[in-house]
């Protein structure tokens, strides 16, 4: 029998989504199982799946050793000795971070170890803020992501409740968020809004822009406004109404403005005029604009975070004041 008191990161979240994460082995038929034949009891008593685990529960489980049996590689955020990251704002619930653009936010497919969570995970850990072995499922999360190339501003939860909020606010679109980027030409307009359908290739890895809706696609809005123009190149300030997969790049190409450095979208042949082989996008403004409640987190309502030093602006657009 193991037994699990439920602390405060772990209070709020359904019974089955807390065994998912502290006992991956004990598959969702045998829980449901375990459940009707009171081997998984809660404060001595049957439960179920649905029970949502409330701080000082004792969760009790009845079931074979096995279960608990995970052998696990070595937790990345512990390889990390010296944390690479740009604090901008940090708290006992929230921590906003500078990426650089090159730095994955989570492990990808090339299997780096040195991605942004894990950089975050350490600074917890070795600040003496988040110790893995006092909890039972809940480890310091991301809120949003950005692409490797792309740099600017993450947010990322230091606890259950201020991600389960910020998960929340980011979905009703309570958030506003800025990028700057570099683009060929001058849009012309000067300023606007793109809306238009994005629908992802999956064998190119790239979203296709389309005017009405096609099978797969989803509605995606932009607001733009250019800042300065030299030569061949707009500096841009774009708002993300939508979020979806690369919708910066791809809307601004739509428009006959690709991104400088951005291969993918727009033609090498133009790039290579500047030896750029990235897209020039950074997350820069970050605004809480919460129109409903926020709990522990009310006091961010109003307050807005901006990255003032920004390589590629500061290359392109030396005078360019925020």
């Amino acid at each position: 029998m193991k037994e699990f008191q439920i602390a405060k990161n772990d209070s709020g979240q359904r019974l089955n989504k807390f065994l998912e994460k502290a006992v991956p082995r004990l598959s969702g038929g045998m829980m449901h199982k375990y459940c009707r034949l009171k081997r998984i009891k809660v404060n001595g008593a049957r439960t179920e799946p649905a029970y949502r685990l409330a701080e000082g529960d004792l969760l009790q489980l009845y079931i074979n050793d096995e279960y608990f049996e995970v052998v696990r590689e070595e937790e990345a955020y512990r390889r990390i000795e010296q944390p690479r990251l740009t604090i901008l704002f940090e708290d006992e619930n929230i921590l906003l971070v500078d990426k650089a653009p090159g730095m994955v936010v989570h492990a990808d497919d090339r299997g780096s170890v040195d991605t942004l969570i894990a950089n975050i995970q350490a600074h917890l850990y070795r600040s003496g803020q988040w110790d893995p072995t006092r909890e039972n499922s809940f480890a310091p999360a991301l809120c949003n992501r950005i692409d490797r190339n792309t740099g600017g501003i993450v947010i990322a939860a230091k606890t259950a409740e201020a991600l389960r909020i910020l998960n929340e606010k980011i979905k009703a679109r309570e958030l506003t968020k800025k990028y700057l980027c570099i683009v060929h030409g001058r849009p012309e307009p000067a300023s606007g809004r793109i809306d238009n359908f994005l629908r992802k290739d999956e064998k190119l890895g790239r979203m296709t822009v389309h005017a009405t809706r096609v099978l797969g696609a989803k509605t995606a809005s932009t607001i733009y406004r250019t800042l300065a123009s030299r030569s061949t190149l707009s500096l841009v300030e774009c708002e993300l109404i939508t979020g979806r997969t690369h919708q910066i790049r791809a809307h601004m190409a739509s428009i006959g403005n690709p991104l400088l450095g951005d291969g993918k979208y727009g033609t090498n042949e133009l790039n290579r005029r500047y030896n750029e082989h990235a897209q020039m996008l950074y997350s820069y403004k970050l605004r809480f604009d919460f129109t409903s409640g926020a709990g522990a987190l009310s006091y961010l309502d109003g307050c807005e975070f901006t990255v003032r030093e920004i390589p590629f602006v500061k290359k392109y657009f030396p005078k360019h004041q925020f």
